[in-house]
């Protein structure tokens, strides 16, 4: 990356832009990334929420500091019931809908597409995190586990709902039952990553197809992320309707006049981001 990007250094995220492509690492390596507090939490929505505000952003990479992706939660706390664990059951129930709950809602309702670099194990949260991405692209040396159940819990942030969009239910309720840990070629072979790559090859392939997706234009790649998202709840009859309505809005930007004129003139377009 270019020595001149920008950096903001947070207590859990660091992110860097780079032109259309923002690269968000969880930045916490002695703790191998863990979400141990409502802070880092609140940090991902905020940071969810000005990639929204942001028109201009085009893709988004995730990535951990460190040898881990993100170990999940601090079992240590658990033990201890302190942090996002202490309290009482109803205190309990809403700590998880304030805190690590607005994490998969606000990844949930990005639009700006997501790239998941796993460079290391990606644990409970963490890899229930990682399939809130759109994309995920493992390290070799990665490892994956939905290991609630082992620590006697079960998954607190979507993870039931999401894995068994990805993987299918027969495999999902295998991890989530067992909560036993997969390889990165076990993953590749279950769909829950589109490819794995040597361990340094990892964040510069995941910025490779963030580059690609940023080539496109950011309100047709916004609107096709959302369509794909609606079509996993809708029947075919309402999410036609809503791709014709998304389409009309698609046809009237400045970018696709741009795309298409670039593309008759055989030249390199230039969007403007409206």
């Amino acid at each position: 990356m270019a020595e001149d990007i920008p950096v903001t250094e947070t207590p859990f995220l660091l992110i860097e832009r780079d032109g259309p492509v923002v690269i968000a690492t969880l930045n916490r390596p002695d703790v191998r990334n863990a979400i141990a507090e409502t802070a880092h939490s609140d940090e991902i929505a905020d940071f969810c929420a000005q990639m929204t505000r942001d028109g201009s952003v085009r893709a988004i990479v995730l990535t951990g500091a460190g040898s881990a992706f993100c170990a999940g939660g601090n079992v240590k706390h658990m033990l201890e019931k302190k942090g996002m664990f202490e309290g009482s059951p109803q205190t309990l129930r809403n700590a998880y809908r304030t805190g690590i709950q607005r994490i998969p809602a606000a990844l949930y309702e990005l639009e700006v597409p997501v790239i998941a670099a796993v460079n290391g194990p990606a644990i409970g949260a963490g890899l229930d995190l990682a399939c809130m991405c759109d994309v995920r692209i493992a390290s070799s040396s990665a490892l994956f586990a939905e290991s609630f159940v082992k620590l006697g819990i079960v998954p607190g942030d979507g993870g039931a709902w999401l894995l068994p969009r990805i993987i299918g239910m027969a495999r999902a309720t295998l991890m989530t039952l067992t909560g036993d840990t997969i390889d990165a070629a076990k993953a590749l072979d279950y769909g829950l990553v589109g490819e794995v790559v040597p361990p340094q090859d990892v964040l510069p392939r995941a910025l490779a197809v963030a580059a690609s997706i940023a080539a496109n234009p950011g309100h047709a790649t916004r609107l096709a992320k959302r369509l794909l998202r609606e079509g996993q709840d809708m029947k075919l009859a309402p999410l036609l309707e809503l791709s014709a309505a998304y389409q009309a809005i698609a046809h009237h930007t400045y970018d696709h006049e741009e795309a298409v004129a670039a593309f008759l003139e055989k030249r390199p377009p230039a969007f403007q981001d409206r």
